[in-house]
């Protein structure tokens, strides 16, 4: 057989060309997607105790340009704690965080770290108005704001209409 015969029949067929292409293409992009970045840091995170992950507890208030001070449950004197100042807004959900069913009607609130169930004062500066809520809820999730509260607690605060209004929180109980 001559050198030109070999050759010929040696032919590829383009479907099997473009098959053989396609796999080429798949098992170089597997082995990019193994050497990614993101794979290291899956593995370098595979490699951290549970004990680290412990001790970084979940930071709410890195949402916010300071640090929001942390209030405590008052004493057995049952004096009120001030918890902090700033911007109250009121809102309507149908969910809240601690699995509750929102309710317009109740005096609830939403604060980023106090625990469910903590009841709050909150203050209307400018007025002297004040309620008392429970926080079931997370948030508010707005930079310079406290706390949202219910429609509710915001109609016994007059702050339907301005939306906004800077309060004190104290810890009732």
């Amino acid at each position: 057989m001559s050198c030109i015969a070999r050759t010929e029949t040696a032919r590829i067929s383009p479907a099997a060309a473009s098959r053989l292409l396609l796999a080429i293409i798949a098992a170089a992009s597997l082995a990019a997607c193994a050497q990614s970045p993101v794979g290291r840091q899956k593995a370098d995170l595979a490699t951290t105790s549970r004990q680290a992950a412990v001790e970084r507890p979940h930071r709410v208030a890195a949402l916010h340009p300071r640090p929001i001070s942390r209030a405590r449950a008052p004493e057995a004197t049952g004096e009120a704690r001030q918890a902090s100042h700033g911007l109250a807004s009121f809102y309507s959900d149908t969910e809240t965080a601690s699995g509750e069913k929102f309710d317009r009607n109740e005096l609830t609130a939403a604060h980023p770290s106090l625990p469910f169930g903590t009841k709050l004062r909150v203050t209307d500066v400018s007025s002297g108005r004040f309620v008392t809520v429970r926080v079931n809820d997370r948030g508010p999730f707005v930079r310079g704001r406290v706390v949202d509260i219910s429609p509710s607690a915001a109609e016994a605060l007059g702050m339907v209409d301005k939306g906004i209004t800077n309060v004190r929180l104290d810890v009732v109980q």
